[in-house]
């Protein structure tokens, strides 16, 4: 991949020059037609050269935090007067991440050379989503980029909000299933054997529970270590097919259906659509267009194909309601009767977000009550672990007892 210096034509006209990566120029071409430019002509600039500090510093990503402070900032200079590459110039010299200062640069050089701030933004997808580039893009036809970006930070505070508690709320659980799993392996490991001498010397049958504690435990003392690499290989291979649409489209389904998640999944999508489409219909984006945007926002496969199924079906001309009823699973009688009564009344935007508030209130009390709803599942195992080890050990005592007596 080389790095192009080229001079582009916009639809009205005027020349542009600046700075793209490409494998070639057919392939620079097309991403600036992308963004409704002309190529003109190119040179190759330079060829990268692969640096470790790069690597390292495109891995570790942008955080949302890092974001909020992106467009709170940017937000109140618009404001202050500031044009937009004197913002960035100021945003790069207090930015915190080496990776996102120079995005920051990149963008300021592109809005330098001509490129709108949307067109720019389209450069780095892995940081700015679909929805981001086009409510800014939105903004700067309607001359109201300060307000969207207002709009913007609000929402990114939201979803870092609703994310921060999730994995706030599943701290707990995930710490003492893992130690639980440690203690097991280590009484497995180095407690219970001991106390199985005994038994596997006497010639007495042993009872079946006996037998399989002991069958687990020299499993483990003789091929723990290919029991390990067998687990973490069974991790990774679930991992990849995770990644897979039809992987990702089946882990999400027994997540939909299963007691507990599955309530907070559905509460959690349905937060971040209604977040969205309120955030959305603030600007001028149709909204076939915006459901299409929205499906690419959701982490559920279920909802995201719902979510563009139903911006095909608007296209028809039915209403957004009714094309939600026809995923009552995904989408409850309270969210359709609702976003019924604001599109009655154009209030769609507003009803939105009253909806976004109420699920948002919704997820954040449950994972404030998901330790005291876990606790006892948690306990269930625990203690249908300790009793499994203890009537292993003491059947065998008594039938020595006996067998004594």
């Amino acid at each position: 991949m080389s790095l192009y210096s080229y001079t582009a034509k916009r639809a009205d006209g005027q020349v542009i020059g600046g700075q793209l990566k490409a494998d070639s120029e057919q392939q620079l071409a097309e991403q600036l037609r992308q963004q409704q430019l002309t190529l003109v002509s190119s040179t190759i600039a330079a060829t990268p050269r692969f640096s470790i500090n790069d690597w390292f510093e495109q891995l570790q990503g942008v955080s949302t935090v890092q974001k909020i402070f992106f467009t709170q900032n940017l937000t109140v200079m618009l404001r202050g007067g500031f044009s937009i590459s004197r913002a960035m110039g100021t945003l790069a010299l207090q930015s915190s991440g080496r990776y996102f200062r120079k995005v920051i640069l990149g963008l300021k050089g592109d809005v330098e050379s001509g490129i709108s701030f949307s067109q720019a933004l389209r450069k780095y997808p892995r940081i700015f989503s679909d929805l981001f580039i086009n409510m800014i893009a939105a903004g700067e036809v309607s001359g109201k980029l300060d307000e969207v970006l207002r709009s913007l930070t609000k929402q990114l505070k939201k979803e870092h909000q609703l994310i921060s508690k999730v994995r706030g709320a599943m701290t707990y659980p995930v710490i003492v299933v893992i130690a639980m799993i440690a203690a097991a392996i280590a009484m497995v490991t180095f407690v219970i054997p001991k106390l199985l001498v005994v038994f596997e010397e006497s010639k007495t049958t042993l009872p079946l529970p006996t037998r399989i504690l002991i069958a687990i435990t020299n499993g483990f003392q003789h091929y723990g270590l290919w029991i390990g690499l067998g687990v973490l290989g069974l991790i990774i291979l679930l991992i990849w097919v995770g990644r897979t649409s039809r992987g990702h489209w089946v882990y999400d389904q027994i997540l939909i259906v299963t007691p507990i998640v599955g309530p907070i999944v559905k509460k959690i999508n349905l937060a971040r659509f209604t977040r969205n489409l309120s955030s959305m219909l603030a600007t001028d984006i149709p909204i076939i267009q915006t459901f299409q945007i929205i499906g690419r926002t959701l982490s559920s496969a279920h909802y995201r194909q719902a979510v563009e199924q139903a911006g095909q079906a608007l296209k028809t001309g039915a209403s957004v309601a009714k094309v939600l009823e026809r995923y009552p699973k995904l989408f409850p009688p309270l969210v359709q009767q609702m976003i019924s009564v604001g599109e009655e009344s154009g209030t769609l935007d507003d009803v939105s977000n009253e909806l976004a508030i109420f699920y948002e209130e919704d997820v954040d009390q449950t994972m404030a009550n998901l330790s005291t709803i876990i606790e006892p599942v948690l306990l269930l195992f625990l203690g249908a672990g300790v009793a499994g080890i203890a009537v292993s050990v003491l059947l065998p005592m008594y039938s020595l007892t006996e067998a004594i007596n």
